[in-house]
């Protein structure tokens, strides 16, 4: 391996006061591994708004961190969805994820609202007319779930970069090779901004089952065979959560991947052990403050 990777993080905004602590407390222990960005979810059809906006604000008065809020085209209209990116902006956030959203769990199939944005290649084009934001967008290396084919999904990409997106972030996957060859199929297709894979730590094999199952993310057979005996064991569905993660970046940084975006779960110990497999450890200042 060359020099260590950059990283970024995501976190989604807590529900209870015990869910908050827990946040606050895995924010608090990777904030010294001094990640370019952390993200900040806004629930699947934007319900949870008003408590990302309060986190985002949050992190961004008591932390270093820059903050990317994500912003959803599900749930409010245009005006409301550039109203809020203008209040970031006042409030210092230059960074976004933009994201279509998900529809309502109640509804069949997505329906774009008459007054919002339809796509994500329409927000990131309306936020272009708030003023300058660095904008990460959403990738698919096993293809969207509602794409009929893989380059419906590729021009679906290009458009949001075209639109103004400055790097796009991957749904989760197991297979490095899977992301090895959707990133030379984006090359191919003129995407030329970073794609950066996102990585999920096992902390659940089950519940990630379910998420899987709704992006589309193939959960290999090896996989269920080294989960296939440790469920009433925390420990060691931990070590191997650790040891399949590992793998699989030090694959990736191996092939030439500087960037990684980890879908936290609002826990930091699994992320820890996989950035110190990668060579990024505390800043000196904050390992010695540590220390103090």
């Amino acid at each position: 391996m060359s020099r260590p990777p950059q990283v970024s993080f995501e976190f989604f905004p807590p529900a209870t006061p015990k869910m908050e602590a827990t946040l606050w407390r895995a924010i608090q222990s990777l904030e010294p591994l001094e990640p370019r960005f952390v993200s900040v979810t806004y629930g699947a059809d934007g319900s949870t708004r008003d408590r990302t906006h309060r986190i985002v604000r949050r992190i961004t008065a008591e932390t270093a961190l820059t903050c990317a809020p994500h912003l959803t085209c599900v749930g409010a209209s245009r005006e409301e969805v550039l109203d809020l990116a203008r209040t970031y902006r006042e409030d210092g956030i230059a960074h976004l994820v933009a994201l279509r959203g998900d529809p309502p769990a109640d509804t069949e199939a997505y329906l774009p609202r008459e007054d919002g944005f339809a796509y994500a290649a329409d927000l990131v084009a309306g936020l272009g007319g708030v003023g300058p934001f660095d904008i990460s967008v959403a990738a698919y290396p096993e293809v969207h779930p509602e794409a009929p084919n893989p380059q419906f999904d590729l021009d679906n990409l290009k458009r949001k970069i075209d639109a103004g997106a400055t790097r796009a972030i991957t749904q989760f996957f197991f297979e490095p090779d899977v992301f090895l060859r959707f990133r030379d199929r984006c090359a191919a297709n003129g995407i030329d901004v970073a794609i950066v894979p996102g990585i999920l730590p096992i902390v659940n094999f089950t519940r990630m089952l379910k998420f899987a199952e709704t992006c589309g993310a193939t959960v290999p057979g090896w996989l269920h065979e080294r989960f296939a005996n440790l469920h009433e064991d925390p420990q060691a569905q931990q070590a191997e959560a650790a040891r399949t993660a590992i793998d699989q970046v030090g694959k990736l940084h191996r092939d030439g991947v500087e960037d990684f975006h980890f879908y936290t779960l609002n826990r930091a110990e699994l992320v820890i052990k996989i950035c110190k497999s990668l060579g990024i450890t505390p800043a000196p200042a904050a390992a010695e403050s540590a220390d103090g």
